[in-house]
């Protein structure tokens, strides 16, 4: 092992506290994902602990582990693309001292945000979302009455789903237009 990256270790070792992890992988916050993917694995194997088994300094072994690490926690955050918008924002926020790591509260609060997003999407209740599918399997079946009746029923669960409520109007939209013009009758 030559003593330039002995200094290299032993430098970034006084500094992993305080790097972020775009800084662990050497990269801007505007890196793209291929380039996420090819600093990973240029830091991993320069700081991959089996490069090391054999080396005698128990200690030194013991800050490249922790290195790699980094590395290793650095590319779960940064790959994933929700983290990644989630993080950098946490970085360029007020408390970037505190957000240099990502948490497991921060992982919860992800996780609940796409839980959220989720449920905007299908519904919040299990009957809800069970006649929202409905209706889209009758949208996509060119059923129209029965779509039309399908999301009344979700709505009788969620009324406010805003979702729900535009794709009642599309579809009575198109049942108006599908009838004739001198047919009044319209369900409701």
């Amino acid at each position: 092992m030559d003593e330039q990256f002995a200094m290299e270790v032993e430098a970034l070792a006084a500094a992993l506290d305080q790097l972020d992890y775009f800084g662990i992988l050497k990269l801007p916050q505007t890196a793209t994902p291929p380039e996420i993917k090819e600093a990973y694995y240029r830091e991993s194997r320069a700081y991959h602990p089996d490069r090391f088994a054999a080396y005698p300094d128990a200690a030194f072994r013991e800050v490249v582990g922790r290195i790699y690490r980094r590395v290793n926690e650095a590319y779960t955050v940064l790959r994933d693309d929700q983290k990644r918008v989630k993080y950098a924002a946490d970085l360029n926020g007020p408390e970037r001292a505190q957000k240099l790591r990502f948490t497991e509260a921060d992982e919860a609060q992800v996780k609940e945000e796409q839980k959220r997003k989720l449920e905007e999407q299908l519904g919040q209740t299990p009957n809800g979302r069970k006649f929202y599918a409905a209706a889209l399997a009758d949208l996509q079946a060119g059923r129209l009455d029965a779509a039309l009746r399908a999301l009344r029923s979700a709505l009788m669960y969620e009324p406010g789903n805003a979702r729900f409520k535009e794709h009642l109007a599309q579809v009575e939209k198109q049942l108006d237009q599908s009838r004739p013009k001198g047919d009044s009758f319209k369900i409701k």
